[in-house]
């Protein structure tokens, strides 16, 4: 996206139009935020490098051990967060 056809927005219009600004954005806009009409901020949307909404999606990419769930093994996860099992 070019420089010109980015939307500025002063701090006041930002903190009072902040769900429509977001919205703008989730549709692949980008939109700068400005103190006093100096850009201070650039509001740009998060590319999402994998969707893994479907089952199987990580199929083949983990390697559980034949122990990952073990009495033995949970006991030393539950010791790692301060709790007994």
């Amino acid at each position: 996206m070019s420089a010109d056809a980015v939307e500025h927005f002063n701090m006041h219009d930002a903190k009072t139009h902040l769900s429509r600004i977001i919205e703008r954005v989730e549709r692949g806009e980008e939109i700068v935020i400005d103190r006093a009409g100096t850009p201070v901020a650039r509001i740009v949307p998060l590319v999402r490098r994998v969707n893994r909404t479907s089952v199987g999606s990580l199929a083949g990419q983990l390697d559980l051990s034949g122990d990952w769930d073990s009495p033995h093994t949970n006991a030393e996860i539950a010791a790692d967060f301060g709790m007994s099992s």
